[in-house]
């Protein structure tokens, strides 16, 4: 069976307050790639700053204080500045976001085979984690 070289890709936008995300966010993106679930393809970090201005920092250019040091990552410049500055859109002024491009290595194999037999991903949702927790909370 081929197999697929990546399987399949989200981009994800990922706000916080602030110019920075906290240290938890941080462990908690280095765990899910550590643990392989999830391959960093690109990550890229942008503000809207209170004028309204868009700065864009690509991960190469982050001081190493926020923890991301030794981090490879094998698709830099996936996601175009034009698409970094469509996701800023949806910021608030004075708060920040990071872009990640992540594969879902999970699911690589799966896609292969999936391919092959002629199947396709006809739709595709994503429910947020707070969404279900307070959902299932309040059913029990």
């Amino acid at each position: 069976m081929p197999e697929f070289e990546y399987g399949p890709v989200e981009v994800l936008l990922i706000g916080f307050d602030g110019e920075r995300p906290g240290p938890d966010v941080v462990t908690a993106i280095l765990t899910l790639i550590g643990s392989g679930t999830v391959t960093l393809l690109d990550l890229t970090f942008v503000t809207r700053a209170l004028d309204g201005s868009v700065i864009v920092l690509e991960v190469e250019e982050l001081d190493d204080d926020l923890g991301f040091t030794g981090l490879e990552l094998t698709e830099i410049g996936l996601t175009a500045e034009q698409d970094i500055h469509g996701l800023a859109g949806d910021l608030e002024p004075g708060t920040s976001a990071a872009v990640l491009v992540v594969e879902h290595t999970w699911a690589r194999e799966f896609a292969s085979a999936l391919h092959l037999a002629g199947g396709r991903v006809v739709r595709s949702e994503r429910i947020p984690a707070p969404v279900v927790n307070d959902l299932l909370a309040t059913s029990l």
